[in-house]
């Protein structure tokens, strides 16, 4: 997935929606649920809430519009996903002795539209307390591509994290924003 040229980035949305009620608290429920099962390490479970093909990016750049063309963050598939899921939960893992703990504020939920193959655009900003031997803030905006399952429920083909500092130096991002 990581050099698949077809997979879709664009953010722009191709189609309104009619934004209910029902679907706005669904989304919202499944965003904040998305930052409980990250701020509680119920890495398997967040890993149970892609599709196959979903992507997890981390622009360097705001306007950064190809993960492959340039320098990012993170740009990981699930396999990637699972490798550093495994890697920061190992015991023997020095860079998490203590572990990180993260505490997460979603807002400002909007729900904008649809893509061409009628994958839900939903932005959303967050701020992100992180504590390991020492705190720091970190904050942006989230864009996820929302795939519908036949419960009813979503499953995340694409998230887009724009940190607002994004072209900063930091120390190691080990957990997944």
């Amino acid at each position: 997935m990581l050099f698949d040229t077809t997979f879709d980035l664009s953010t722009q949305v191709a189609n309104p929606v009619r934004v209910t009620d029902t679907l706005r608290v669904d989304v919202e429920q499944f965003l904040f649920r998305e930052a409980r099962l990250l701020d509680t390490r119920a890495f398997d479970a967040w890993l149970d809430l892609w599709t196959a093909d979903g992507m997890y990016w981390m622009p360097h750049d705001p306007e950064q519009t190809n993960a492959r063309d340039h320098i990012s963050l993170f740009w990981e598939d699930a396999t990637l996903r699972e490798v550093r899921v495994r890697r920061i939960t190992n015991p023997r893992n020095w860079s998490q002795q203590p572990v990180t703990r993260t505490a997460r504020v979603i807002g400002n939920v909007m729900i904008d539209g649809t893509d061409q193959a009628g994958r839900l655009i939903v932005h959303s900003t967050f701020s992100l307390t992180e504590w390991r031997n020492g705190q720091r803030q970190l904050a942006g905006l989230t864009t996820h591509k929302l795939v519908a399952q036949d419960n009813g429920g979503w499953q995340i083909y694409l998230k887009r994290v724009d940190l607002i500092n994004a072209a900063d130096a930091f120390a190691n991002l080990e957990v997944f924003v």
